[in-house]
């Protein structure tokens, strides 16, 4: 990794010990991740970590924070699709985002493993990883699927709802081992997720048509 040359040193040596970290996290989980091994991929001195951050949790939490922030920034949570738009093709673009994020190659690809180790061995990052992050964008697809089922966003049918969208998407990334075994030919290509979207929003929305039918 070579530092962006058009930063303050000290900027770039940080960019660089949060990118090297990203890489670090991503692979061995918070436990297992050393400073020395961050340093060495960022070019730093052993001491930079910190000097920049405080120390490893401090790093910790901040490379959740900008793998998240990175991974919105490629795809929004409604990518192209206007505020104005009806709930349904909200919802589509809400689970198409969150499966490319998941899905992703390259530095953004960093979220996806990131939040994976994070699910089996929380750390104490994850209360503001979920008060900062996580929540709001919840609360997005809480509002979305309230409008949908012409309800409070705050029902619990809402809530059931959501949970019951996010865990189809999370399902494929997280037992993807399994999957690919039971069905070598299943790829996750950008066709496929948007295939997957398709299929998982039509199956939501049909489930979502008997919740209006039913009471609290």
């Amino acid at each position: 990794m070579k530092p962006d040359s058009s930063a303050p040193p000290d900027d770039a040596t940080r960019h660089q010990l949060l990118e090297a970290a990203c890489a670090v996290f991503a692979e061995t989980g918070f436990r297992a991740a050393t400073v020395r091994e961050i340093c060495r991929r960022a070019g730093a001195n052993i001491a930079a970590v910190n000097y920049h951050f405080g120390d490893k949790e401090a790093l910790y939490a901040e490379v959740l924070r900008h793998a998240q922030q990175k991974s919105v920034e490629k795809y929004p949570p409604l990518l192209d699709v206007g505020p104005d738009e009806a709930p349904e093709k909200k919802l589509r673009a809400f689970v198409l985002s969150l499966l490319l994020r998941i899905f992703d190659k390259g530095a953004t690809a960093w979220h996806g493993k990131l939040m994976s180790r994070e699910m089996i061995e929380p750390t104490a990052a994850m209360d503001s990883l979920v008060r900062e992050r996580i929540r709001p964008m919840a609360d997005h697809l809480q509002k979305i699927i309230a409008e949908i089922l012409h309800c409070p966003w705050n029902d619990e049918r809402v809530r059931l709802c959501s949970f019951s969208v996010v865990s189809q998407c999370v399902f494929y990334h997280h037992c993807q081992p399994v999957v690919l075994r039971l069905f070598p030919r299943q790829t996750f290509n950008p066709e496929d997720i948007a295939r997957l979207a398709d299929h998982i929003t039509r199956f939501s929305l049909a489930a979502m048509k008997n919740f209006k039918k039913s009471k609290k």
